[in-house]
């Protein structure tokens, strides 16, 4: 597969795909305010001393004369360190929700005990980011080009004067690659796992999906399609770059994929349908994107999207297209598409 660079159009068309542009009313800039506790680490972590590298995905090796405790990361990432004990200083990424509560991106990471720069695409305080002086900047990648994901293009060189960052790419690989690295980057930084959680949550993991490759194997016929609203456009996924959906393809589901020329056009990523010919694909199963930026099934008011087979057979599960990097939250993920395959009714 090609891992050309994204142009900006592109770009944008996938930040529409996944919801962080043009999926419905953009997320309130709130979560100004900070906590004075946000460079503490929470209990399970283990304490490190001593000199830290580590080799990211852009084959950069970050080098450092002890391990860094001032971090500051894209919100998921922030979220997946916290389920392996390690608390970030500051996060930029869908952070909080218009009512203030945490966003879905935002895990089970206390959002009142880290300093949010920033809370939608486009934005990225500098000066707040200089005030919490960080030792380090660890967010993912979603190109082959190595383009930090939510550092705003125009200000890349000058965030990357304050500090070095790390890269963890979801680009045209399966989950398992990225889960391994922030594995292995979380233990750098100080995890213990050994830990009773770690251990439970891998393992889980490891079952679930064992769960799915079954229940694909029983039930090759159900058709399951990746979905995304917006109040003119229905994005139907391809499975080609999207770590989650190559891994369950992998593991047998039985995918819809968007035609070749409308992936062409998106750069691979999705095909863009009027609510008028939602129903252009038949589907058993559909999975729709659970994000804050995306209609959900629930606010969906299009007659052709109600008539849909799947729809009125109570087939629609959420998915997450930028799911936390942690086994403790990829494990659920597995469990429920394996649930609705096992229990799924043919429908199309």
């Amino acid at each position: 597969m090609s891992n050309a660079r994204l142009s900006r159009p592109t770009r944008r068309g996938i930040l529409a795909a996944t919801g962080a542009i043009g999926l419905g009313a953009a997320l309130a800039a709130c979560g100004d305010g900070g906590s004075k506790d946000g460079g503490s680490s929470p209990a399970g972590a283990a304490k490190k001393s001593g000199p830290w590298s580590y080799k990211d995905d852009r084959g950069k090796t970050v080098k450092l004369d002890k391990v860094p405790t001032e971090i500051v990361a894209f919100t998921g990432m922030g979220a997946a360190l916290y389920d392996y004990g390690i608390q970030v200083k500051g996060v930029f990424g869908p952070t909080t929700t218009k009512g203030g509560k945490p966003d879905v991106q935002a895990g089970d990471m206390p959002v009142d005990k880290v300093t949010v720069i920033g809370n939608e695409w486009g934005q990225f305080n500098i000066e707040k980011y200089a005030g919490l002086a960080p030792q380090v900047l660890i967010t993912t990648i979603f190109d082959g080009a190595g383009t930090l994901w939510y550092v705003p293009e125009e200000s890349a060189k000058k965030v990357a004067k304050l500090a070095p960052s790390v890269g963890i790419s979801v680009y045209d690989r399966q989950l398992t690659t990225p889960l391994e690295h922030v594995y292995k980057l979380a233990e750098s930084l100080g995890a213990d796992l050994k830990a009773d959680k770690v251990v439970k949550a891998k393992k889980r993991f490891e079952d679930a999906a064992a769960r799915l490759r079954k229940a694909a194997k029983a039930n090759p016929d159900i058709k399951v399609l990746a979905g995304s609203a917006s109040p003119d456009i229905f994005y139907v996924s391809g499975t080609n770059l999207s770590i989650d959906l190559e891994y369950f393809k992998a593991l047998g589901v039985n995918f819809v994929e968007p035609s070749e020329g409308a992936k062409k056009a998106s750069g691979g990523w999705f095909e863009n349908l009027s609510w008028e010919n939602v129903n252009k694909h038949k589907a058993d199963i559909i999975m729709m994107d659970d994000r804050a930026q995306a209609i959900q099934p629930a606010d969906i008011d299009e007659p052709t999207w109600k008539k849909l087979p799947a729809v009125k057979a109570g087939q629609v599960i959420a998915r997450s297209p930028e799911p936390i990097l942690s086994y403790d939250k990829c494990a659920p993920m597995l469990e429920n598409l394996a649930k609705a395959i096992e229990t799924a009714k043919k429908v199309s």
